[in-house]
């Protein structure tokens, strides 16, 4: 059990800490509105990681028969593939036009400017975040580099925790913290960051 959800928090931050255009969105939502609003945000952020995690662990349970006598192999694919996601997150930090965004990052946030309430909030940052599919790519190669277990529920929980206490984090830092963390310099490092975390995840599953 402590395996498998301290493997889900670093799934989770490998994920979450990359500031992308939710990040900001949501550091401007608690900076306009109020620290609740941009704390609903910040969880329908985490609940979309959560999300993802969840259905790659299904899916390759569901499968984890079937990958038996190809685990090595798969190993080495899902290596490859989370060492890619972290090399496209440290070239991206480091572009030229010094606006770094994540291979994991989330889509632009527009339209959310009259998001005011809680669960408006919640309900809009939720939706805007399911529609990256790298998130997915990134949880299913954890879990099939795994056999396909990765950890079952408490990788799930381990997971969204981690990316619910980042959310909240800029959420609640707001002005302060928030900025910090969307300015270029707080973008760059979280990126790179990340994509060290994504590599050590990739040489874990063949080491």
């Amino acid at each position: 059990m402590t395996g498998a959800f301290l493997a889900g928090v670093i799934a989770g931050y490998g994920v979450a800490v990359p500031v992308g255009a939710i990040a900001v969105l949501i550091a401007g939502l608690t900076a306009r509105t109020s620290l609740r609003v941009g704390a609903a945000a910040g969880l329908g952020a985490a609940t979309a990681d959560g999300v993802y995690a969840l259905i790659a662990v299904l899916g390759g349970a569901a499968l984890a028969a079937a990958i038996t006598p190809i685990a090595t192999p798969l190993r080495w694919v899902a290596a490859v593939t989370l060492i890619l996601l972290a090399a496209h997150t440290a070239r991206a930090a480091l572009r030229p036009d010094g606006a770094p965004r994540s291979s994991v990052a989330e889509p632009p946030a527009a339209g959310m400017a009259g998001t005011t309430t809680p669960g408006r909030a919640y309900l809009g940052i939720l939706g805007l975040t399911l529609l990256n599919p790298a998130t997915i790519v990134y949880f299913a190669a954890l879990v099939l580099g795994r056999g396909g277990t990765g950890g079952g529920v408490w990788f799930v929980v381990g997971a969204f925790l981690a990316s619910a206490s980042w959310q909240l984090l800029i959420a609640g830092g707001g002005a302060l913290v928030g900025r910090l963390l969307t300015g270029a310099r707080g973008r760059l490092i979280t990126s790179l960051v990340s994509s060290a975390v994504i590599a050590v995840l990739a040489v874990a599953l063949i080491a």
